[in-house]
């Protein structure tokens, strides 16, 4: 704030928060019907996954609600890691169905894939319109949306707490987004039991995504160190590192490292479960708030660039990289790249993950708190083990480098060459 009173650049003086309502507990799913009730909706469609219908937890949350006298038609088919064609596959039977609400039930696949058939449905146009510059169009949603209940099965994306859709657009060998205050669920109902049959290698992806969320969103530029919106509606949802974002990360980090292994060790873990579950909604409006940098703008040409990953405890059905390990694989050498900006910052989020004091730090004391939690949890070493050389580095700073909603949280400027050295460093990090 010193710069405003030293009569420098008009800096933003305002951030808000604004979150989704939540429910959690052990058993909270079977309140599903009621909610929707609540909410005045009369037919809904239900997004979910052929992974989350086999697992029987679709059709006890279907009877939930039939049980109140609320029509459902299921669409089963999201795509893990969604496309533009899945998405618009989801809207159409949305636009056919004329539903008065959703319902997502699955990870974050099936939570975004409801967000958009929910936003076409509502108001009608073509997906790519409304998608982030320079990809698509950028068109903001001219209204809210009808009533969208969010039911987590993954502890990872927080998607039930976040204003934004992730696709994949093949085409343009690119991931990015959809992102606006209305697309944010109504409701979310966070049950740890749901979470039970997850396999462990999902456990660990989806854990470090929390992580990396948390971390990401604590070490964004500060949201006063942003030029001035000229008006309201330009301000954007990723705001900047705040007081109030800062709170709900560090909660988030602290039960990242402190549960993360037990979730991955033993899926039974109720308790490890629950806090991984809560940690990932309490990390979506974190970084709902403050917004993601680096590791993210990274992430999306390493899962959109090329598709020969098979990892290990998903469906086998197409290969693709999980969000989760797509996003940590970078983290440790980006981190150590922005050490500088925020040093303090810096330490904070490694006293969070590590549960201890930490006196002396330097560049590499949260790189390392990092890898060892990959290590124990089982993540790939690197960016080469998910498919890619050094040959394709260029390619990935340039698909990064379209992520530049992302990248100016970064709290420093962050250039191709910077890009390409984190890569590199990435390749292998232990």
């Amino acid at each position: 704030m010193g710069a405003q009173r030293n009569g420098g650049p008009n800096y933003e003086t305002i951030f808000t928060m604004e979150a989704t309502p939540l429910k959690y507990g052990p058993g909270a799913s079977e309140e599903a019907g009621w909610e929707l009730k609540r909410m005045g909706v009369k037919r809904v469609m239900l997004v979910s996954d052929p992974g989350v219908v086999k697992a029987n937890i679709t059709g006890r949350i279907q009877e939930q609600i039939e049980a109140e006298g609320i029509e459902v038609e299921v669409w089963d088919r999201s795509r893990v890691e969604p496309t533009a064609d899945s998405f618009q596959a989801a809207a159409d039977f949305a636009v056919e169905g004329n539903f008065d609400g959703f319902v997502a039930v699955g990870g974050g696949s099936s939570i975004d894939t409801a967000k958009v058939s929910d936003l076409i449905a509502t108001h009608g146009g073509e997906i790519i319109e409304y998608v982030n510059p320079p990809v698509g169009g950028g068109k903001k949603p001219p209204g809210p949306l009808k009533p969208l209940l969010a039911i987590p099965t993954t502890s990872g994306t927080g998607a039930e707490a976040t204003t934004v859709a992730i696709l994949d657009i093949p085409d343009q060998k690119v991931k990015t987004g959809i992102s606006h205050a209305y697309m944010r669920p109504h409701r979310g109902i966070v049950d740890p039991l749901l979470t039970m049959t997850m396999p462990s290698e999902v456990t660990s992806s989806c854990g470090l995504d929390v992580v990396c969320h948390a971390a990401e969103s604590y070490l964004t530029k500060p949201y006063n160190e942003r030029p001035k919106a000229e008006n309201p509606d330009d301000r954007p949802p990723y705001q900047g590192a705040n007081p109030i974002a800062d709170m709900w990360s560090a909660k988030a980090l602290e039960y990242g490292g402190k549960y993360l292994r037990r979730a991955v060790e033993n899926g039974e873990d109720v308790e490890a479960r629950g806090a991984m579950m809560l940690g990932a909604s309490l990390a979506g409006i974190g970084f709902g708030s403050a917004g993601v940098h680096i590791p993210h703008a990274c992430a999306y040409p390493i899962a959109g660039l090329k598709h020969v990953y098979e990892p290990p405890g998903y469906p086998q059905d197409h290969p693709f990289v999980p969000h989760g390990w797509s996003v940590i694989v970078t983290a440790p050498a980006a981190f150590r790249f922005t050490y500088d900006a925020m040093p303090e910052r810096h330490r904070e989020v490694a006293e969070l993950l590590s549960g201890e004091k930490i006196e002396d730090h330097d560049e590499n004391t949260l790189p390392e708190i990092l890898i060892q939690l990959m290590k124990d949890v089982g993540t790939p070493k690197g960016v080469r083990e998910l498919g890619y050389s050094e040959d394709d580095i260029d390619d990935l700073v340039d698909g990064a480098m379209k992520q530049q909603r992302l990248l100016v949280g970064a709290p420093k400027d962050v250039t191709e060459e910077d890009l390409a050295n984190i890569i590199r460093e990435s390749m292998e990090n232990w």
